[in-house]
Formats: structure tokens, C-alpha cells, sequence
């Protein structure tokens, strides 16, 4: 009987705490070099995954820069200097960054350093003053992130890094960053000690996985969590998409598309070679290059004549589907070695439109086998493989397996993958200045 009237008095106290901790609203901040309205890649999905926190009651801040990705210019009504403003219900505090719009080499990493900069009071006040529950810091880039840890740690707030690209790899993979033992060695020991920082890292691919485990850091930390596709927003059509009559193709054309970002990890110069093998011998076949970035004004200069080949800017999202419905063959080449260092977001809307996809990409690379059977994978660096792939599947040497890439993008959509998200950014668990709060009290 003492015990029974113990536990009903210590539920009695308890309940109290409880009831006010549960009705604190939880905060999240999100610090990250890309952000909505960016349509293509990193910005798109963070500006996602901070907009559905706000709609689902998360009081959410966000310091990042003005729009600039993929062309490294300041987009839109927006320029590249300090700004603050309320962004479909979210906080927004934007801050400038160095750019120019060819941004290879060195100056790779001198834009995210710089907004390392501009961005470190603004991050860390934002933390101090807002106390907020959760942390989230977007890679890219990792250079930004020690103050937000530093400012976490003050606070006692959980910290949560997304990954979306392994950088350091990335930058060495393509050469942005020369060879130098000595910078890599200096890079890869920055990333691991920032790594190590944070409570919570959730990566897009298992390989990803893999890689950041081979960096020192324990599984139990880290959680695969795919990007995802708005299956409701880009679906197949019934009809023809009316892009093609816009563009001035017939139904004798076949379309090879890709529409993304134009830069160095993509290695659109060996499917353009393709185009230029393919335009005398297979004129019907037309390839349409859609988006911006740093290599695209040189590769409209060496390709630009060819009669096959059309260069077109991002086109508006509202018109996405239409415009991915237009291809009869989504194509998606990658450099050699970039197969396993970030799983491309186009993928997941090439899918869902239904259409035939191409790849670029090893045997045994987590690109390959989370295709297998649905798509065509050609290895990377051939432009004659390429071009005899396009040719196969313009022939219709190819059996068409729509049927399984609209299972894929069901398994990426972007209802289950934006929950899961939220779940572990906005209910991670109590922070580390509740648990001292309870156990103080």
C-alpha cells in the first residue's frame, strides 16, 4: 500500500513537468549554404523539409544565403547582402557569399568559407537567443558548422547533420582540389572532428552510410533516409506533353533528356559526345540539355552547333511533369567515381515520370544496384557505350520497365520520406538542456 500511494504521488508531481515540457513549442534551426526557392538539388529539399516543420506547428528559423545555385548567381528579386523575412511560415535570415560564375578550383571552396563567415555571428546569435530544441546543419558545406556546434553545445540543443553530399570526397573525386596530400590530409581531418560533433547524422544512401562509418563514426548515429519525390506533382500523362509541339518536335523524334544541374560531377561532355556521334547516323534522335551551372556556357561552345542538340534554362516547376514527360529517355550521367558519394535528386522525378532513364554507372555502385532491372546502365567515361545505349533504346531494342520504376518512386515518395525527416529532427528525443532541467528539478 506505501508503495502504491509512492508511485501515485510521484505521478502527481510528475504530471505537471510533463504537461508544460509537452506544451513547449518545439524550435529547430536550420543553417545551410542552399535553401528554397533553389529548384534544383540541396536548396530544394531543405527548403522542404523547413516548410513542412512549420506546418506541422515546429517554430523553424533558417540562416542560409540568397538563391544562387546551380548558375552561382544571385537569382530573382534577391541580392547578396544581409536580409531577414518570413518565408512560407518560416524565419528566414539570409546572409552574402563570394561568387563568380566560374567556380572551379580553388573557388570551390572559397564560397562556402565565405559564407562560413558572413553567416558565423548571425548562426550563432540566432542559437544563443532562440535556445531552440534541435540544430540542423546541411552538408554542404561542413565549413560553416563548428559555430553552430559550439553555439548547440551552449544551449544544450541536439545537433543533426544532413548529409546530402560528401564534399571533401567529392571535390578530390573531381578534381576541384588537385592532389595535394597535404590539403587532403588537412580536409578529411577537419570533416572527421566536425563529424564527430554532432548527436545525430542522416545520410540519403547506404553506401553514404558506409563512408561516413569508414570516417570513425559509429553506426548508431547515422540514418539512411533516401531523397524523395512529390509523386502527386509528377506522375505520368496520359497524353502528350504539349513541350513537344512547343519545342518543335514530332512524333518521329525521340527525345533524349536531361534536366539538372550543369557541373563538373555530372560529365555531360561524354553524353554531348554521344549526341555528336549519333547526329548524322541516327538524325531523329535530339538531346535536350535543361538547367544552368558552372560548366554550362563552355559546353554550349563546344556543342551548341551540333543540329541534335538544344541547351534550355531550368524550366518552371509548376510545368516540371510536362516537361519530363516530354522525353522518351531521361539520361543521367556522372563522372566516373561520383556514383557513391551522393545519389543524384533528379533520380526520384525521372522515375516517376515513367519514362526510360540511362545511367552512367559501375557495376556494384548503390547508383547500380538500386536501378537493376528498371533502367540502362552504361559505364561511365564512353561516350561510344553511351551512344550505342540510346541507340538501343530508340530502336526499342530495350524492354521498357515502367511498371517497376513507378515502384521505385512509390518507395521514394515524398510523403514518407518528409515524415520521417521531421520525426527525427523535431522529436529527437529530449535535448540536453531538458534532461538537465528534469534532473535538476
Amino acid at each position: 500500500m506505501t508503495t502504491q500511494l509512492a508511485v501515485e504521488a510521484t505521478e502527481r508531481e510528475s504530471a505537471p513537468e510533463d504537461r508544460t515540457a509537452a506544451s513547449v513549442r518545439t524550435r529547430v534551426v536550420v543553417y545551410g549554404m542552399n535553401y528554397a526557392p533553389e529548384l534544383a538539388g540541396v536548396g530544394r529539399y531543405t527548403g522542404e523539409i523547413a516548410e513542412h516543420l512549420a506546418q506541422t506547428g515546429v517554430d523553424v528559423s533558417v540562416v542560409t544565403t540568397p538563391p544562387h545555385y546551380p548558375g552561382w548567381k544571385v537569382s530573382g528579386s534577391f541580392r547578396n547582402r544581409y536580409s531577414s523575412g518570413v518565408e512560407n511560415g518560416v524565419k528566414v535570415l539570409r546572409t552574402p557569399l563570394l561568387l563568380r560564375q566560374k567556380m572551379g578550383g580553388i573557388w570551390r571552396l572559397i564560397a562556402p568559407l565565405s559564407f562560413a563567415l558572413t553567416s558565423a555571428p548571425v548562426i550563432f546569435w540566432e542559437i544563443v537567443r532562440r535556445r531552440p530544441h534541435a540544430v540542423v546543419c546541411v552538408e554542404p558545406t561542413l565549413f560553416a558548422s563548428p559555430v553552430a556546434l559550439v553555439a548547440a553545445k551552449i544551449v544544450g540543443a541536439r545537433t543533426v547533420l544532413h548529409v546530402q553530399d560528401l564534399e571533401v570526397d567529392a571535390a578530390f573525386a573531381v578534381g576541384h582540389l588537385g592532389k595535394s596530400k597535404l590539403l587532403s590530409g588537412l580536409a578529411f581531418g577537419f570533416e572527421r572532428t566536425v563529424l564527430k560533433g554532432f548527436n545525430s547524422i542522416i545520410t540519403i544512401s547506404e553506401r553514404m552510410c558506409e563512408k561516413l562509418e569508414e570516417k570513425g563514426l559509429s553506426r548508431s548515429k547515422l540514418q539512411v533516409l533516401r531523397n524523395w519525390v512529390d509523386i502527386d506533382h509528377i506522375y505520368p500523362l496520359e497524353q502528350v506533353s504539349p513541350y513537344r509541339d512547343e519545342l518543335g518536335y514530332g512524333p518521329e523524334d525521340f527525345i533524349v533528356l536531361y534536366s539538372g544541374n550543369i557541373g563538373a560531377k555530372q560529365g555531360l561532355n561524354i553524353l554531348l559526345d554521344a549526341a555528336e556521334a549519333l547526329e548524322k547516323v541516327h538524325s531523329h534522335v535530339k538531346f535536350v540539355v535543361a538547367g544552368d551551372g558552372p560548366v554550362k556556357a563552355g559546353l554550349e561552345k563546344r556543342y551548341g552547333q551540333l543540329a541534335n542538340v538544344r541547351f534550355l534554362p531550368f524550366q518552371p516547376y509548376a510545368r516540371l511533369n510536362e516537361f519530363l514527360n516530354m522525353a522518351d529517355l531521361h539520361a543521367l550521367p556522372q563522372e566516373k567515381g561520383a556514383a557513391d558519394l551522393v545519389l543524384p535528386s533528379k533520380l526520384g522525378g525521372m522515375l516517376a515520370s515513367g519514362k526510360q532513364i540511362l545511367v552512367t554507372a559501375d557495376e556494384g555502385t548503390e547508383l547500380a544496384e538500386f536501378l537493376a532491372g528498371s533502367a540502362l546502365l552504361v559505364p561511365p567515361g564512353d561516350p561510344a557505350l553511351l551512344a550505342q545505349g540510346v541507340a538501343r533504346v530508340a530502336s526499342g531494342e530495350i524492354a521498357d520497365r515502367r511498371d517497376q520504376r513507378l515502384g521505385l518512386s512509390r518507395r521514394l515518395s515524398k510523403a514518407i520520406g518528409i515524415a520521417e525527416f521531421a520525426a527525427v529532427v523535431a522529436s529527437p528525443g529530449l535535448s540536453s538542456r531538458t534532461r538537465r532541467r528534469r534532473v535538476s528539478g
